[in-house]
């Protein structure tokens, strides 16, 4: 496959993108749809709000789709997009960037019963997604990641959350519970000092830890063969693991689906499981802050 077609509703910098590529430049997909019969799969990276509309318009004319993440804004939009892409048999793939991660990879074989993930995503503040906030923004990507480690579902929420430097929440500490046992809790912040995406989690006998940015994990087991004995002695391992840029690996992982017909490795019902806890929590943050009076709280702080 070649890179084909560059869609910006700024056409300047459609054009500018496309004879960097050497690709074709539209203003509007309908544009490229009704234009340019080429196209076979398209990555939409439009504003969440737009998803649905512009991977629906695609996937009916027959081009499959990597949607960035969130999938939808709201689960009715995500079960749409499903709808739509079994309708169409279309091969649909959510972006969610850390399931490519070499380290997340390398993990995901060595799986037993995690019971418990203690993760934390940290970064500056940037004006980026200030239209969603912590939660949908970045916490997400580690939401996917537990769900899929955990592969339980959820049985209970509780979270708080407050927005810093913009309207939206900016910080956010989750606690989930899952119906295994295993219990989560997570971090994201938006307005850090320093930069940190780190995913630990315990199960019987080992301890692993994951350091997405290095792309690396320890693993850490307790007693012979990860067994508990009388006199435990902890042995440390690290996987090996082939250096890969997420992104790339991405796109990669997309094309082979769309070539080989076959199901994407993080699927439409992935997204809308990512989608649904972060909407959970979203809402679990609400609660708290109407419980905590925090909106009377920062009536007061911006009186002064």
């Amino acid at each position: 496959m070649r890179f084909a077609a560059v869609v910006d509703a700024n056409v300047d910098r459609a054009d500018e993108v496309a004879r960097e590529f050497g690709a074709r430049a539209f203003g509007s997909v309908e544009q490229m749809i009704r234009t340019y019969g080429e196209v076979q799969a398209a990555s939409v990276a439009v504003p969440t709000q737009d998803h649905l509309a512009t991977a629906r318009t695609l996937m009916q004319a027959g081009i499959d789709v990597l949607i960035e993440k969130p999938l939808a804004p709201t689960l009715e939009g995500a079960e749409e997009l499903i709808r739509v892409a079994a309708q169409e048999k279309r091969i649909a793939q959510v972006g969610h960037l850390e399931r490519f991660n070499p380290a997340v990879r390398a993990t995901q074989a060595l799986l037993t019963q995690p019971m418990f993930f203690e993760v934390h995503r940290l970064s500056p503040f940037t004006s980026r997604s200030l239209d969603v906030d912590v939660v949908l923004d970045v916490m997400i990507h580690d939401l996917d990641v537990v769900l899929a480690f955990a592969k339980s579902p959820i049985r209970e929420i509780r979270a708080v959350g407050l927005p810093i430097l913009s309207g939206k929440v900016d910080i956010a500490n989750v606690r989930m519970e899952f119906e295994s046992g295993c219990v989560a809790n997570l971090t994201a912040s938006r307005v850090s000092t320093e930069r940190v995406r780190k995913l630990r989690f315990f199960q019987p006998g080992q301890y692993f830890s994951i350091d997405y940015g290095r792309q690396d994990v320890l693993v850490f087991s307790v007693g012979k063969d990860g067994q508990p004995s009388a006199n435990p002695q902890i042995t440390v391992t690290k996987p090996q693991i082939t250096a890969e840029e997420p992104l790339r690996a991405e796109i990669a992982a997309f094309l082979e689906a769309v070539a080989t017909r076959s199901q994407p490795l993080v699927s439409l019902e992935d997204g809308r499981r990512a989608l649904s806890a972060a909407l959970r929590t979203v809402a679990a943050i609400a609660e708290h802050g109407s419980r905590a009076k925090l909106d009377q709280l920062g009536a007061r702080n911006t009186s002064f």
